[in-house]
């Protein structure tokens, strides 16, 4: 099993997310029209149009979009932007590549995350992004693309006055968490194995966004904190000397893009864009852009 040290993680990290715009240039004056239409090439010499790189089903493509189910409260994975209203964050630029190469608009929807499976099966959109890890519970419902290697950790205010160092040390605090995540199930577990030693078990606070969550800690209600590496880091970073991370990573995993058991057409052409982005480097570089280089792990 792997095993990473929180601590390590905040180390020198940088959260970059600057956006890159394209300088202008002068465009060469259009040559004058030709007087004579061109001569069309024997049938024989015609050159065949190119096959596609992605078979997109027929369905996508005449709709001419893809609705993401997306919790956009999980920074930097997808949060809104200071405009309120534009989404953005890693799985939301993987989620415009997918539709870029597809060559199809993408839509964002902002869904609950403890409903997100739902909503999805229930045809509210065409996938799901969303950090959503691979489980086998979830794995019995959907398909799932996995993208990234993500593990679970624990947040707490700077100085840690309540001396929690690892797992143990939960015993008896409070700590808040997103509702119906991975992150909730392993507190739970976590309290089923303190009943079951005899040990005051962790007041586990629930929210319906991770964003609400983390609030519970930024002004003192809570102990702790639980939610992915990734996030962990991108709070840590955006309030120095705050927050602390402590002890090890909590069974890190694979973090997927979900999608219906029948749309088997299109979960392959959306691995095969996976694939490219991995082959090309776009996604080691969407990774560093957000500040996620030592807070996740490369599929390859």
């Amino acid at each position: 099993m792997m095993r990473f040290r929180l601590l390590s993680l905040s180390a020198a990290i940088t959260l970059v997310v600057a956006g890159c715009s394209a300088g202008g240039g002068t465009s060469a004056a259009p040559s004058a029209a030709p007087t004579e239409p061109p001569t069309a090439l024997p049938s024989s010499e015609q050159t065949a149009a190119p096959t596609p790189r992605y078979a997109v089903p027929a369905a996508i493509t005449s709709a001419g979009r893809i609705v993401w189910c997306t919790d956009v409260s999980y920074p930097p994975e997808e949060f809104y932007a200071a405009d309120g209203t534009t989404a953005q964050g890693s799985d939301i630029d993987i989620a415009n590549e997918i539709g870029k190469r597809f060559g199809v608009t993408t839509q964002i929807d902002n869904t609950g995350f403890d409903g997100i499976i739902a909503a999805l099966l229930a045809k509210k959109c065409d996938m799901i992004i969303s950090g959503l890890s691979n489980t086998p519970k979830r794995a019995q419902q959907i398909d799932f693309v996995d993208y990234l290697i993500v593990g679970e950790g624990i947040m707490v205010p700077a100085g840690n006055p309540k001396g929690i160092k690892g797992v143990p040390d939960l015993s008896g605090k409070s700590i808040a968490v997103q509702l119906g995540t991975t992150n909730q199930a392993a507190l739970d577990k976590i309290n089923a194995d303190f009943k079951a030693a005899g040990k005051p078990l962790m007041d586990i606070q629930t929210f319906q966004q991770d964003t609400d969550a983390f609030q519970q800690l930024n002004i003192g209600r809570v102990d702790a904190y639980a939610t992915d590496a990734p996030v962990l880091v991108y709070y840590q970073t955006q309030n120095p000397g705050k927050f602390e991370l402590v002890g090890d990573l909590i069974e890190p995993g694979p973090i997927g893009i979900g999608v219906r058991k029948e749309d088997s057409e299109l979960k392959t052409a959306v691995a095969k864009v996976i694939d490219d982005m991995y082959a090309e480097g776009l996604m080691k570089q969407i990774v560093d852009k957000w500040g996620m280089t030592n807070a996740v792990i490369l599929l390859k």
